[in-house]
């Protein structure tokens, strides 16, 4: 019996897919088989023609950072001109002018510097549900929680019952990188190996919380490395998911490495391409078969690369990210707009669906929607006159 088949069969019977055939996925499987069968799980588990969205922003509150990851160009040392730590209000400042763009996600994050106290967390996320309880704390990524812990002497379920009293329920994914010993050695040995990741989501799903698992490939990595990474999150899912205390993994996120402006550039200059990313994209809704969402980045591959992605497995096209500076220390940007975002769902054939962090819904907007329509009911200030939008009185494009 050839591979394929075997890995159409278990699928079918819902069997779960071994190390040999994730390999084989990531390195042999024809990609447009791959897509199709990506695309058919999606639509098991989340059937129709709706694609997810929601409307965030990532700011950061500090670049100081001393754990030198390889593949970060974001961080600075503390005395470097270019170093910066916000106070709470300019952090609040930041989430005011996103709340008016209306956001209902706010992904913060920093660097690692160890002259911020355990207050200073907790105090963001009190003062930003305090003035913007519209807005989602999705503040933190796991080796910021870390470093919470070491700086102030306490344990990190310690750290996450604080957090959690403060008001936040939810944390992001980044900082995965490869959940392999191997390769965070090489990338980010300060960082801890993939222990230093997990225990943080381990703990975080314990006390309910809701978090997101990313992976950041295209670099030192080999398949094998993947696999590993896909083994550990699916492992840790299946444990999250038995306590039924609403906590998990929400979705799953993989994204490209950018060289530019970093230490791993000599030896990775060029960014791995649109195919690789379809690829891993769909082998991961088939090998993870315990995540609901896989989500598409627009953000990080592309456009019309995001768009392609929702027929390779993905159901969901990430956020609108307002503000972004650590892939723009890397020297990609891209950035969108909340009418735009909708209009490149449609395009792709789906309906767009405007989500909060948790994924509950906030608003619909179908296909047939043309795009004067599309603006006046997803941008502030716009309004629909005679099949044309218009803003302060002035006739605006009717496409995005």
């Amino acid at each position: 019996m050839s591979l394929q088949l075997t890995i159409e069969k278990k699928l079918l019977a819902r069997e779960r897919l071994n190390d040999a055939e994730g390999v084989y996925l990531l390195t042999e499987a024809p990609l447009v088989w791959l897509g199709a069968l990506a695309n058919q799980e999606r639509m098991r588990k989340l059937p129709g023609k709706e694609v997810s969205f929601v409307v965030d922003s990532n700011p950061n509150y500090t670049n100081i950072c001393d754990t030198d990851c390889h593949f970060c160009a974001f961080f600075r040392r503390p005395k470097d001109a270019e170093a910066y730590s916000l106070s709470i209000e300019d952090v609040m400042t930041k989430i005011d002018r996103s709340s008016k763009l209306g956001v209902t996600t706010v992904l913060l994050q920093g660097g690692h510097n160890r002259e911020l106290p355990m207050s200073f967390y907790e105090e963001l996320v009190t003062t930003s549900l305090k003035r913007f309880p519209h807005i989602t704390p999705h503040f933190f990524t796991a080796s910021e929680i870390q470093t919470m812990a070491q700086v102030s002497n306490l344990t990190v379920p310690q750290v996450l019952a604080r957090l959690k009293a403060a008001g936040q329920h939810t944390l992001p994914g980044g900082g995965a990188e490869i959940l392999s010993e191997r390769v965070r050695k090489k990338i980010s040995p300060k960082k801890g190996g993939p222990e230093a990741w997990l225990e943080v989501h381990r703990e975080a799903h314990k006390l309910g919380f809701l978090s997101t698992a990313t992976m950041m490939y295209g670099h030192v990595e080999e398949p094998s490395d993947v696999v590993e990474h896909w083994n550990h999150i699916r492992n840790l899912q299946d444990q999250s998911l038995a306590l039924g205390n609403g906590g998990g993994f929400s979705a799953f996120i993989p994204w490209s490495f950018k060289p530019d402006n970093t230490v791993l550039q000599r030896r990775f200059p060029r960014r791995v391409g649109p195919v690789p990313y379809l690829r891993m994209l769909a082998a991961s809704r088939l090998f993870l078969d315990n995540f609901r969402h896989v989500q598409a980045s627009w953000f990080s591959e592309g456009k019309k690369v995001g768009q392609a992605a929702l027929l390779y497995g993905a159901d969901d096209f990430g956020g609108t990210l307002f503000e972004e500076n650590v892939h723009a220390e890397a020297g990609f940007v891209n950035v969108t707009t909340l009418p735009e975002t909708i209009i490149l769902i449609h395009e792709a054939g789906f309906d767009a669906v405007q989500r909060t962090t948790r994924y509950d819904l906030v608003k619909r907007y179908p296909r047939t929607m043309k795009p004067a329509e599309v603006r006046a009911q997803a941008e502030p200030g716009v309004s629909l006159r005679k099949g044309k939008a218009v803003e302060s009185g002035e006739t605006v494009a009717s496409s995005v």
